[in-house]
């Protein structure tokens, strides 16, 4: 195993963007296997439901200004408009995935603390007015009275959501108190299979670049407890671990995406004695994969639209002097930009697909993955 992946660390500087982002990858990387990062698995959360995530339903954001988010997102990433009834926009990302910005007011955002601007060189954050508050996925098998019954079984309370017209769902909360649906078929993860003709009102903030958005990287996902939250998405929906390196753990979402949760870790001495930060679960950050990549034709089309960048490569290794330092984008495992929206919500984009799932968590683990796209 090279040092670089023994010792990743994720270089990410998350300046001007999604508050309290400014971590590491994983921080456990350089200490693998000390007391405060247990690898260990916790006793299941409840029985496995034998369930399957077949398609994600829905990605809900709360902005304080939902118009131009859209725009953005049409614009730079190839979305397109699905519906906007004056207090949202549901977006179309290709056929696998729908986004919903929902109208908020600015004040219901907390402001975030004074923070460097791009580059160290001082400033503050950019206002963060964009929160992603639900998700939603489609499961296998479906039955509305079993799938409810089952979600009772586990002390789950669900929370019927249909539309009358063979759209079938239920609410319910995480270990967090996070909102998670869960659905048949019929909604819109079939509306986005039939062409839309929905036209923004917004207009695009500058020139589109003509890209795709191909895969669901990961969502970076907070919790309390990521062992606990692990267990608990792993043995309701069908999610895979592919590592766990004692402060977050990748999970594939069936063939829909990943997810990195990462938080606490119940088993370390430390565990709760840190004071708790806000939301106790929160998507800092969602990443996405795009087609076609060139590493510095995408830099170029971001900076050409006057947006801000972060390079990251989620790893590192020892320089000539012994130093660490970050992996050169051009050659590491796993390429990536950050960059924020209108509203202030971090959004990294990268040359991760479906069949190179793998790069991201072979580059931040001291172990190599199996089993997955590569």
């Amino acid at each position: 195993m090279t040092n670089r992946i023994v010792a990743a660390l994720a270089v990410t500087v998350l300046i001007g963007s999604a508050e309290g982002t400014a971590s590491a990858q994983g921080r456990c990387m350089t200490t693998y296997g000390a007391p405060t990062c247990v690898t260990t698995d916790i006793p299941p959360v409840f029985a496995p439901t034998g369930w399957k995530t077949t398609a994600l339903e829905q990605i809900t954001f709360r902005v304080a200004d939902y118009k131009k988010e859209a725009a953005f997102y049409q614009a730079l990433m190839g979305w397109t408009l699905r519906s906007d009834d004056g207090k949202q926009a549901v977006m179309d990302v290709g056929q696998w995935g729908t986004v919903i910005f929902r109208q908020a007011p600015a004040s219901s955002f907390e402001t975030p603390a004074p923070a460097a601007a791009a580059g160290g060189q001082g400033g503050n954050r950019q206002p963060v007015t964009a929160v992603i508050e639900s998700f939603g996925y489609v499961i296998e098998p479906w039955n509305a009275k079993t799938v409810e019954a089952e979600l009772k079984k586990r002390g789950l309370t669900p929370v019927a959501d249909n539309d009358g017209k063979g759209f079938e769902s239920f609410h319910v909360k995480d270990p967090d108190g996070f909102d998670l649906q869960i659905a048949n078929g019929n909604g819109y993860s079939k509306q986005r299979k039939t062409p839309s003709t929905a036209k923004l009102s917004e207009p695009a903030p500058f020139a589109a670049t003509g890209w795709k958005t191909v895969w669901l990287d990961h969502f970076s996902f907070n919790a309390t407890d990521y062992k606990k939250s692990v267990s608990f998405y792993v043995n309701l929906l069908g999610w895979k671990p592919t590592y766990d390196e004692g402060s977050q753990n990748e999970l594939f979402i069936g063939d829909v995406g990943d997810i990195i949760i990462r938080g606490g870790n119940s088993l370390s001495p430390e565990f709760g004695k840190a004071p708790a930060r806000g939301e106790r679960a929160r998507i800092d950050h969602v990443s996405v994969g795009i087609e076609p990549w060139d590493t510095d034709g995408v830099r170029a089309e971001i900076e050409k639209r006057g947006l801000k960048l972060t390079v990251d490569t989620s790893s590192r290794h020892k320089n000539d002097k012994g130093e660490w330092v970050p992996d050169e984008i051009h050659t590491a495992a796993f390429r990536s930009y950050h960059t924020t929206t209108p509203n202030g919500y971090n959004l990294q984009i990268s040359w991760n697909t479906h069949a190179t799932r793998l790069n991201l968590a072979n580059a931040v683990n001291p172990k190599k993955v199996s089993g997955g796209g590569q």
